[in-house]
């Protein structure tokens, strides 16, 4: 039996904005501390500004101005990051910024073309990103997201201010992709729809200095995911609602 791999840890004790001009410094976020086990699809949620962003960028290695210590489990891990905005590079072909985030010559290369057809784009290889709506925008990225192939995906709320019918679109389209390649998910959201439609745990963090508050299991099927009624039942569970 292959050995069961460590989860991988959260510890982040302080993290402070420093002093800017007449601003004085901010404590950010503080006493959070979670794992995340291997494969798992853990969702934060929170007030809008509480952090999790910040929170995103401490675990990506983009922020290391903190008190604390993230352990991903080997000295290298890949990691993936979707961000709120696509990011696409204007000057390159929906191929090419796919294709941008692998090296030269990787062997991942030649699976650009599939992951294309996964995320419906392959009439659009060719195509700069000024000819794409926002929702095939967000496409490109889901599929650089997952043609890295990460031991970690970060995503900040990668579906907002999209319509209804796109976001949920989306959200099927993530869903068939993570199923497909399983990797270790944290996904940022303050929809709270969302976070039980996707996540199979949740962590909810407070407003102003962030801490966790919550962190639940969701309890509900790949089939009762697809259920409107089930999904609400249990975001009432959850986080209380009315």
């Amino acid at each position: 039996m292959a050995p069961v791999s460590e989860p991988y840890r959260v510890n982040v004790d302080r993290k402070i904005f420093p002093p800017v001009a007449n601003r004085e410094a901010h404590l950010v976020l503080r006493d959070i501390a979670f794992a995340i086990e291997h494969r798992s699809f853990v969702v934060m949620t929170g007030p809008s500004g509480c952090g999790k962003s910040t929170l995103l960028n401490v675990i990506a290695g983009l922020d290391r101005e903190f008190e604390g210590k993230i352990d991903l489990g080997t000295a290298a891990p890949t990691i993936g990051y979707i961000f709120q905005s696509p990011r696409l590079l204007p000057w390159r072909t929906v191929e090419e910024n796919i294709s941008l985030v692998l090296p030269p010559g990787d062997p991942r290369q030649e699976r650009v073309p599939d992951m294309l057809a996964r995320v419906g784009l392959t009439a659009y290889a060719s195509a700069y990103p000024e000819r794409l709506s926002l929702g095939m925008q967000r496409r490109v990225a889901l599929a650089r997201g997952f043609v890295l192939e990460p031991d970690i995906l970060l995503m900040d709320e990668p579906f907002v201010s999209l319509d209804d019918p796109t976001a949920r679109d989306l959200r099927q389209l993530l869903m068939d992709l993570w199923h497909r390649r399983p990797t270790t998910v944290l996904f940022v959201t303050h929809d709270r729809t969302e976070a039980v439609m996707l996540g199979t745990r949740i962590l909810r963090l407070s407003g102003g200095s962030a801490t966790l508050v919550q962190d639940e299991a969701v309890r509900l099927s790949p089939e009762d995911r697809s259920d409107p009624e089930k999904v609400r039942a249990e975001q009432r569970r959850i986080f209380h609602d009315a």
